[in-house]
C-alpha cells in the first residue's frame, strides 16, 4: 500500500502544490527563517535540503537545477555564495522546525522553519 510515500498533498492540486513550495522555499533561503504551518514546514523540509545539497555540489548544473526550483537569480546566488558554503562540513539536516503554537483564527499548528546555524538577532 502508498500511505504517503510522496509527501503532503496539503490539499492543494500538483501545480498549487508545487507553486507553493517553490515559494516558501525561495522565502525560506532569502530570509534563513520563516513562520507557517506545521505541515508547510514538514514538508518544507524536504525541497530546502535539496536546494542546499544542490547549493554544496556547486557546479553549473546544480545552479541551472536550482533556478529550476527557486526563479530567482538573487536567491540562487545567496545559495551558492553564502549559504552552502556553511554547511560544507555538515551531511544533511540543514533546517529545524520548532512548533510555536496554534493561530488564533482557526487553531492551525504554527511552525518557525530555520537554516540550522542562521544568524540571531540577540547576539
Amino acid at each position: 500500500m502508498r500511505h504517503l510515500k510522496q509527501g503532503r498533498k496539503l490539499g492543494r492540486t500538483t501545480a498549487h502544490r508545487k507553486a507553493l513550495l517553490r515559494n516558501l522555499a525561495t522565502a525560506l533561503l532569502e530570509h534563513e527563517r520563516i513562520v507557517t504551518t506545521e505541515p508547510k514546514a514538514k514538508e518544507l523540509r524536504r525541497v530546502a535540503d535539496k536546494l542546499v545539497t544542490l547549493g554544496k555540489r556547486g557546479d553549473l548544473h546544480a545552479r541551472r537545477q536550482a533556478l529550476q526550483v527557486v526563479r530567482s537569480n538573487a536567491v540562487v546566488r545567496k545559495l551558492f555564495n553564502d549559504i552552502a558554503p556553511r554547511f560544507a562540513e555538515r551531511h544533511g539536516g540543514y533546517t529545524r522546525v520548532l512548533r510555536l503554537g496554534y493561530r488564533p483564527g482557526d487553531a492551525a499548528a504554527m511552525a518557525v522553519i530555520e537554516l540550522v546555524d542562521a544568524p540571531t538577532d540577540e547576539g
